[in-house]
């Protein structure tokens, strides 16, 4: 095995594990210098010898070299005994050789209590069970994982819009396929105290109803761990004043005590021209002061905030409070200030709190007029419109100079029937990739009868469940919402807009004003040549259907209750 005049081509050998380590060139120069004798090669086996071997056993790993290259001191161990049992993985692992039965190579049955998941250490190329891995130190900060429930803890004064944006942040979350639900306080409260009195009941010195609102928050923050653990929960909102650093840090220690996430959402507001027109338009319908006459609830309401202001501590990322992941939301949304967001998920909770208003505003959606595709009973395509749709798109443009509105915006799709619609108002308009509908693959352009004959499979899994389902090389409906996110974040930026849409978009931004879930989205009615106006109100969306009284076919399929045998998918 010495040096050789001539380069010789790479040789595979088969050698022993030795945990490597560094060393230098053996002996002088790069190549050919003798082995050492201590150190030994096991030649690869022949076939018949391979074939012969008994089954359970397995060869050691190869490696190639190059004589030429030299040897690395640091393969010098041990003498190799060719004797000695080669080294094999857990027989339950799958190999290269061939073989069956439990332990053999290419098993992938579990042998004894050994768990399926293993690591490798990366020095002696050893298989280490899970249970015997060195455990990592656990941090006392906060959760180790990156996917762990979140608590959002609101913080505030009343009559700050707290429930307004946990309200409405909530929708938007279970929108985007996030689960989220909100605990209010203060509806744990009207459970414990069934009757109103005054003010007093929120004084600092009421220790009797400090009490029963400690235990009204406990009671909340256990229906949290029951909604995050068991439920299947993925961010549950704290709906309450939490002005209190003692109380917040009751939250806190909750959230590390069952490994949630904290984010806290402050709403700050000292224009007292917005509070009073909150409580005018919001706390006096509260269930608090039913029956009772608009001034006195008015003084009383004041009264309250006056209890909270004399405890009140904000939030203070600059010092005490400069560890917590928190936005502060000042004068409705002027300003912000942004403090130590932990993930992808309070990054988009911080996103979208700083694109939403709440300014006076009208949004109207409507369908294209309709379409040669409609009249055929075609889904997808891009026809033009038919006789009746352009008479639609004559009676849309009528109908938007009646409502006389200010710097309306158009949107439309980038299909023709929605560009041809639009043409019409002789406004400006914007084309949106993002409005185009819901791509049906290979199902463009067809019946839904001709789906049913060519495709019976997928015609009856989309009808087991449409929202997640997906048409082969096409969309989904949850697709679709992800396609749409950019569009609801400029439209809760805007004012006045004119959507001009598809059925399938328009009911993903429909499900979203109105807070409808997966499951009623892709069955709501959206008909053509009818306008849906949505006016934001305080905890909702109201909304006006308006036909246009111009005939067109219905391309509304009801949802299958039943399926029979023939439907189901085999």
């Amino acid at each position: 095995m010495g040096a050789s005049s001539s380069p010789q081509p790479a040789q595979r050998f088969l050698l022993p594990r030795f945990p490597l380590r560094r060393g230098r060139a053996w002996g002088p120069g790069t190549g050919g210098e003798e082995l050492p004798q201590h150190v030994h090669f096991l030649a690869p086996p022949t076939p018949s010898a391979a074939a012969a071997a008994p089954r359970g056993c397995c060869c050691p790993p190869a490696m190639p070299f190059r004589k030429a290259l030299g040897w690395r001191k640091g393969v010098r161990r041990r003498p190799w005994d060719p004797g000695a049992r080669p080294f094999s993985p857990p027989p339950f692992l799958p190999t290269q050789a061939g073989g069956e039965g439990r332990g053999g190579c290419g098993s992938r049955e579990p042998s004894g209590k050994m768990p399926m998941e293993l690591t490798q250490s990366r020095i002696q190329k050893l298989w280490i069970p899970v249970d015997h891995r060195p455990a990592l130190p656990r941090r006392s900060c906060g959760p180790q994982l990156t996917n762990s429930p979140t608590v959002i803890v609101m913080v505030g004064l009343p009559a700050r819009g707290k429930t307004y944006i946990s309200k409405k942040l909530t929708r938007y979350l279970n929108w985007i396929g996030v689960p989220t639900k909100v605990f209010n306080v203060g509806e744990y409260r009207r459970e414990a105290v069934r009757h109103y009195s005054s003010y007093s009941f929120f004084r600092p010195d009421n220790e009797e109803a400090m009490k029963v609102r400690r235990q009204c928050a406990l009671a909340a923050l256990r229906d949290v761990k029951l909604y995050l653990s068991e439920e299947g929960g993925q961010i549950a909102v704290f709906d309450a004043t939490n002005t209190t650093r003692e109380r917040r840090e009751l939250i806190v220690n909750f959230s590390k005590e069952n490994d949630f996430k904290v984010f806290f959402i402050e709403s700050v507001c000292d224009d007292p021209t917005v509070v009073a027109t909150n409580v005018m338009e919001v706390k006096l319908s509260s269930p608090d002061y039913r029956g009772c006459n608009s001034t006195d609830a008015m003084d009383d309401f004041m009264k309250r905030i006056n209890c909270y202001q004399a405890s009140y501590q904000p939030l203070d990322p600059d010092n005490h409070d400069r560890e917590l992941s928190l936005i502060k939301v000042i004068d409705v949304g002027r300003r912000f200030l942004v403090n130590r967001v932990q993930d992808h998920i309070q990054s988009r909770i911080v996103y979208y709190l700083m694109n939403i208003h709440v300014q006076p505003r009208t949004i109207y959606l409507c369908r294209h007029g309709e379409s040669e595709s409609n009249l055929k009973g075609l889904i997808g395509g891009d026809l033009g419109l038919s006789s009746r749709g352009k008479k639609f798109a004559t009676a849309l443009s009528k109908f938007v100079e009646e409502q006389n509105l200010k710097d309306l915006k158009v949107w439309t799709s980038q299909l023709k029937r929605t560009i041809q619609t639009a043409e019409s108002l002789k406004l400006p308009y914007e084309q949106w990739k993002a409005l185009n509908e819901i791509d049906a693959g290979v199902c463009e352009e067809m019946t839904y009868d001709e789906i049913k004959e060519k495709y019976p499979e997928e015609f009856a899994l989309r009808d087991q469940d449409k929202y997640y389902y997906r048409y082969p090389s096409g969309e989904s409906y949850q697709d679709l919402v992800q396609r749409l996110e950019p569009v609801i974040m400029e439209l809760e930026r805007q004012e006045n807009v004119l959507v001009i849409c598809h059925q399938a978009v328009m009911r993903c931004l429909l499900a979203y004003f109105l807070d409808k879930s997966a499951d009623e989205m892709p069955y709501l009615k959206c008909p053509l040549h009818t306008v849906l106006k949505l006016t934001p109100v305080a905890y909702g969306c109201r909304v006006e259907s308006i036909c246009l009284n111009v005939e067109a076919v219905n391309t509304h399929r009801e949802r299958t209750e039943n399926m029979n045998d023939s439907q189901k998918p085999s």
